[in-house]
């Protein structure tokens, strides 16, 4: 052995932009969890993947005791779990809907009425 050779790449403007991205995902996180707003999604399979506080407090359920739960069958008034599921399965092929009403279930087994806008999300 007579040294050692070191190979190495300038990743400055790399670790820059990855920064920045980090830092404009981290600004959206909380213009969601923040809204005025209730925001919630769901997963392809009709999870909830999504739950911000507006949507928490409006409910009752935290996002820890929403997250992973089928959002129809756990949140939505038996009578229009069909049509709701329609919207929903229609918003992941990408035909969107505007100004739905939905009634939602709250802890304390309430109705609240919510007008929604179910959108594709990729």
């Amino acid at each position: 052995i007579v040294g050692v050779v070191g190979v190495a790449q300038d990743v400055t403007d790399a670790t820059k932009h990855d920064r920045a991205v980090a830092a404009a995902a981290h600004e959206l996180r909380q213009l969601v969890d923040t809204a005025n707003a209730p925001i919630f999604g769901i997963d392809v399979n009709g999870n909830v993947n999504e739950w911000n506080d507006k949507t928490a407090e409006i409910t009752g359920y935290s996002k820890e005791e929403a997250l992973d739960k089928p959002l129809v069958s756990a949140f939505i008034v038996p009578k229009l779990r069909k049509s709701v599921q329609e919207v929903m399965e229609n918003a992941l092929k990408g035909k969107e809907k505007s100004n739905y009403e939905l009634e939602f279930y709250t802890k304390s087994n309430e109705i609240r009425h919510l007008l929604v806008n179910a959108t594709t999300r990729r």
